[in-house]
């Protein structure tokens, strides 16, 4: 099985893809904003229950599901990610949707094993939906 490229490696651990993960919470966003910190937690909410197709089908922009070799090589990259991180707690800080509505980033703060990190991961509105669409960018 092939390792998770670098592309999504970072978006997957900040978002807690993990079977000890906590909830994200959406409080404090509202309209198209909520809408993405709730892609978010969605996400960590599949990644919790180790559900790779959901992650694959749902969150994750077609682009992205590319990438990574189509649908059975998403899931399979998935499920390797999911295997490898155990426990990560995250908060999105905040949230910005472009204008225009189609694109939007969330900066999202992890902490795992004592150590925190802050990265922000670019999101695309795709069939009316915010999926995560690449790597994020980490922050000091």
């Amino acid at each position: 099985m092939r390792r998770l490229p670098a592309l999504l490696c970072a978006p997957l651990c900040a978002l807690a893809l993990a079977a000890c993960g906590t909830t994200v919470s959406t409080a404090g966003f509202t309209g198209e904003k909520h809408a993405v910190a709730q892609t978010i937690s969605n996400l960590q909410a599949a990644a919790t229950a180790a559900e790779q197709k959901k992650i694959c089908a749902e969150y994750l922009a077609a682009a992205a599901v590319t990438r990574l070799g189509g649908t059975k090589g998403c899931e399979a990259a998935i499920k390797s990610q999911l295997t490898e991180v155990d426990s990560l707690e995250v908060t999105v800080e905040s949230v910005a949707v472009a204008t225009g509505g189609k694109s939007a980033s969330a900066r999202v703060k992890s902490v795992h094993e004592g150590k925190k990190a802050l990265s922000t991961l670019p999101l695309v509105k795709e069939g009316g939906k915010w999926k995560v669409s690449g790597a994020g960018t980490s922050a000091g």
